[in-house]
């Protein structure tokens, strides 16, 4: 612990400033001005370096945190990317899109706000990508064994960077044009920008690792041949099957899944289309959902040029701070806002859609009441009817498992009681050779999990094709019992 009493001299907590609203709505780059060092370092000298550090449980990873805290805190940067990178193969991931978990477990967070864990994580990949000291990891031996990954999301692609590393030839199948799955179309630009994903995949292919677009694996490629022409294979091609809402009026023009809408604005980005073809510009808009996926679908809307945004969520409004039900070391329930949230809209708690209204095949409006929790189901509150107008409605209620029909139903691996692939505690399914990773498995869950999860595959992998292996296995799966 570089200043042992860092936490009594520094007790405030500090973020990056965001960018002015009416400035970062004219672009779409991150919003976030520059983390000045003095003060990351100060942030860094916050971390108590505890005996029992909760934070390393806190996070699926089990990154070690108080140890790049301290080594930011002395400027041995060159020693903290190292220490970072032993756990987490993307943390300039992590550190933008992942919620932190690690934080919501800080021991200082008992009785004061916790240390500034995660913008530390990216100020240290940001300098060592800047000082070029991210270079390739080449295998020191090859095994000659094939390894398929299918999906380039976070998951994917660690799996494939640590067995490319192992030896192993290892190609990445991705049935859309770009590599990064929804990092790639998912997730906006201002959140992330996508010149973090295309710098990573540099230095993987310069590793080894081959990336194959445009291939929908059980399509282009079979599941039989896939089997025959690698010796493993690993599973990780998301819950893509988005939760809709079957309700009268929904097969209206103008209503659209979140990753219906969203793709299409990262492709104008990235110079694939002039204009979207489904915009939020001049419109009233309604998401119906309040997470993540809803603010990524407001702060997109603002910046395409909404007239009105409102937002649904069906729970009741969160407390202001940590609540009763979830103490530390629990991730909290409580309000949290946004960038996009910051920039405009409505936000509406305990509301339920009754149908969508038209007229002449479009959405021009829909009905909705209040609705409050009652022996555990959501009850109408009588008298609490409203109309709203909208000419766009955006669908953002998360998503309930991965596809089903294709590639999984063609390769016959089990599925749980929730829909998901089942696994055992080696990662592997019910068809030899073939394993699941992330949300494909896991079901809907952060990036964090899905690294881990990416990272605990390929060890089994590893095993199963060598006997053995150096491969780290940061967490075991959850969502099937052991066979």
């Amino acid at each position: 612990m570089g200043d042992p009493s860092g936490f009594l001299k520094h007790t405030s907590r500090e973020l990056p400033v965001r960018r002015p609203v009416p400035l970062r709505l004219l672009d779409w780059k991150e919003v976030y001005e520059e983390f000045p060092k003095d003060t990351l370092k100060t942030q860094a000298s916050r971390c108590m370096d505890c005996g029992i550090p909760f934070c390393h449980n806190g996070c699926p990873l089990g990154n070690l945190i108080p140890e790049w805290n301290d080594l930011v805190y002395k400027d041995h940067w060159h020693d903290a990317i190292e220490r970072l990178h032993a756990t987490n193969n993307f943390p300039e991931f992590t550190g933008r899109l992942c919620p932190a978990p690690c934080e919501a477990s800080c021991v200082l967070g008992i009785n004061q706000d916790p240390v500034t864990i995660k913008q530390v994580e990216v100020e240290i990949i940001d300098k060592a990508f800047d000082e070029g000291w991210v270079k390739p990891v080449r295998a020191a031996h090859a095994t000659n064994k094939k390894v398929a990954v299918v999906g380039s999301g976070p998951a994917g692609l660690a799996a494939a960077q640590q067995l490319t590393r192992a030896g192993h030839a290892v190609t990445v199948f991705e049935r859309a044009d770009r590599i990064g799955g929804l990092l790639r179309y998912g997730i906006p630009e201002f959140k992330m920008e996508k010149r973090h994903i295309d710098r990573r995949l540099e230095q993987m292919e310069a590793e080894g690792t081959v990336f194959k677009t445009n291939v929908n694996v059980g399509v282009d490629i079979t599941a039989d041949e896939l089997r025959e022409q690698f010796d493993a294979v690993v599973l990780a091609g998301g819950a893509t099957a988005a939760r809709d809402l079957p309700i009268p009026g929904r097969e209206l023009d103008g209503i659209h899944q979140a990753m219906e809408f969203l793709p299409i604005a990262n492709r104008v980005q990235l110079g694939d289309l002039d204009a979207p073809t489904i915009t939020a510009e001049g419109k009233k808009v309604v998401i119906i959902g309040g997470g993540d996926t809803g603010a990524d679908c407001l702060g997109t809307s603002h910046r395409q040029g909404a007239t009105s945004v409102h937002q649904f969520e069906i729970m009741p409004r969160p407390p202001e701070t940590r609540a009763e039900q979830t103490p530390w070391p629990t991730y909290p329930l409580m309000f949290r806002v946004a960038s996009a949230h910051e920039e405009g809209g409505e936000r509406l708690f305990s509301v339920n859609t009754e149908n969508f209204v038209g007229e002449n095949g479009k959405v021009t409006g829909l009905k909705a009441h209040e609705v409050e929790m009652k022996s555990g189901r959501f009850e109408k509150v009588e008298g609490s009817d409203f109309e709203l107008e909208a000419d766009l409605v955006l669908l953002a209620m998360g998503f309930v498992g991965p596809e089903k029909p294709g590639l999984l139903t063609d390769l016959g691996v089990d599925l749980n009681e929730r829909g998901n692939v089942a696994r055992t505690s080696k990662w592997n399914t019910n068809v030899d050779g073939v394993f699941v990773a992330g949300d494909m498995g896991r079901g809907q869950s952060l990036i964090v999990w899905a690294i881990a999860e990416g990272r605990s595959a390929a060890a089994a992998v590893d095993t199963y094709l060598e006997g053995v292996t150096a491969l780290p296995s940061p967490i075991h799966p959850t969502a099937a019992p052991q066979r």
